[in-house]
């Protein structure tokens, strides 16, 4: 079985956190918006399969990629002048990072990881 693991996560700016393209970027207005863009994003195929149809060979692209955890949990509040993310997901941190590349490009830091 795999084990669950928290990811604690800052964006210093969220209001400017974008990803490089557009068609996969998120677009919301806060912290809580972005916590289910996130969400979504890990739970379902969604935001990978419009990744991997912009890919000059789709069918070439390894399917793990798109792995998937149903149960991931998100939350996301302000403290002080940043935005704080908690992931709770049994997905691996080169998976949560592409999809948060995707979502906001750089615009994080992970601070920590605990099982959870």
């Amino acid at each position: 079985m795999t084990n669950r693991n928290h990811y604690y996560l800052s964006i210093a700016d969220l209001a400017r956190a974008r990803g490089s393209d557009p068609a996969l970027s998120w677009s919301g207005a806060g912290p809580g918006d972005f916590a289910a863009a996130l969400q979504e994003a890990l739970r379902s195929r969604t935001l990978f399969e419009h990744w991997c149809a912009k890919q000059p060979d789709p069918d070439a692209v390894d399917p793990s990629l798109g792995a998937t955890d149903g149960q991931a949990q998100v939350q996301a509040r302000v403290a002080d002048l940043h935005v704080e993310v908690d992931v709770l997901t049994v997905l691996p941190m080169s998976l949560l990072r592409q999809r948060l590349n995707w979502l906001i490009g750089a615009a994080w830091q992970l601070r920590d990881v605990r099982p959870g």
